[in-house]
């Protein structure tokens, strides 16, 4: 009886071992970038919101590269998104008290992606708070819209761009 408990354990094991293995061999990440611009007419300690031009996805080629389809896809979470000031280059995110942003794509309905709020810092970078969010349908699609809320602490002199490096972690079934 004791030794079918221990080979129960290891099968077991095993088994839970291997489907992880099997998992971080079908999982990989995809990049996207969209630039956000401020203005300097925003106003302060309102939110106000941007939308940017469309993302085009590259997932048709990063699904290949990785030896996957999209109807294999079976999981897509936001990993990181990084904003950083593009221009003017010497700003730091000092005048900033909010940011929010939101996906959506011409089928489906808008969802949060990150956030951060009470910003204190003083760097040309921050990284945002990502959310849990199934992104499967819109990283699939040909491309997607991000609308930006932002709310300043400060008032800006002139426009403020900003780049967004997303990353999204894709994981996809076998066959």
């Amino acid at each position: 009886m004791k030794s079918k408990i221990i080979a129960l354990t290891v099968f077991m094991s095993a088994f839970f071992s291997s489907c992880n293995t099997v998992d971080d061999l079908l999982t990989f990440t995809i990049s996207n970038n969209t630039s956000i611009k401020i203005q300097s007419t925003s106003p302060i300690n309102l939110p106000s919101e941007i939308i940017t031009p469309e993302v085009t996805t590259n997932s048709s080629a990063e699904f290949e590269n990785n030896k996957t389809k999209a109807s294999l896809v079976k999981d897509v979470k936001i990993k990181s998104l990084k904003l950083s000031i593009t221009d003017p280059s010497d700003k730091t995110f000092t005048f900033l008290k909010s940011v929010h942003l939101y996906i959506s794509t011409a089928n489906s309905e808008e969802i949060e992606l990150a956030y951060a709020d009470n910003i204190n810092v003083s760097s040309n970078s921050i990284d945002l708070i990502c959310t849990d969010k199934r992104l499967d349908e819109y990283i699939k699609a040909d491309s997607y819209k991000i609308r930006t809320k932002v709310t300043l602490k400060e008032t800006l002199t002139q426009d403020v761009t900003v780049k967004a490096e997303m990353k999204f972690k894709v994981t996809a079934d076998p066959f």
